[in-house]
């Protein structure tokens, strides 16, 4: 049985009330996501190399594996983790498929914002 332990998440900078949650067009669990994003690398968003499997193997160790079961979280998620990485530097074809999932450009605007008060929270606590 898998655990994560959210409360590594309290206090964290894309924490929304819950009037804001309702006008954003995201749920609590998208929220989520996109708070969790924030502790990924971008290398949990390409598959492993034929040389990465081969020296799991040899040397044991595995590399998680962040994917989620959900197609419309996933494509979420992927666009979290890019935007928490590169801000509004997002590939085209990565854009296409965050609105292939069924979400809108305001809500794309709305993680945008988010993520970039987020990042400056961050900063300033550093």
């Amino acid at each position: 049985m898998a655990f994560l332990n959210f409360s590594e998440l309290q206090g964290s900078p894309v924490a929304v009330p819950a009037d804001v949650v309702n006008a954003s067009g995201f749920t609590g669990l998208e929220w989520s996501v996109i708070a969790l994003a924030q502790n990924d690398r971008l290398s949990t968003l390409s598959r492993p190399s034929r040389m990465s499997v081969a020296l799991g193997v040899v040397f044991g160790g595995e590399r998680p594996n962040p994917k989620l079961a959900d197609t419309r979280l996933e494509a979420l998620r992927r666009m979290a983790v890019l935007s928490w990485h590169r801000g509004y530097s997002v590939a085209a074809s990565e854009l296409e498929a965050f609105h292939a999932a069924g979400f809108t450009a305001a809500q794309y605007e709305t993680l945008l914002e988010s993520i970039s008060r987020g990042r400056t929270a961050r900063n300033r606590r550093n």
